[in-house]
């Protein structure tokens, strides 16, 4: 069960790294995309930094979830030692 939840933790910090890494890029085009201190080329930045932000906590949370397993299984180590 703890080997699941750490694979499933682990694969949504490399899923939100690869997110993060796609609105990166996204953002460092968008300012070359439309005209610079224009509105349209605001537009073209505002959902990729959205997504970035929204990929960066989706990181943080399956950190936590790689945390708690590993916690949980120094408890059951320390119990069982």
């Amino acid at each position: 069960m703890l080997n699941n939840t750490l694979a499933v933790g682990i694969q949504g910090i490399q899923d939100g790294m690869m997110g993060m890494e796609s609105a990166a890029r996204k953002i460092a085009r968008g300012g070359a995309d439309g005209p610079q201190g224009t509105a349209q080329g605001a537009g073209n930045l505002i959902e990729p930094i959205i997504d970035l932000k929204l990929y960066e906590r989706s990181v943080e949370a399956s950190a936590q979830v790689v945390k708690a397993a590993d916690e949980t299984l120094g408890t059951l180590l320390d119990i069982m030692a």
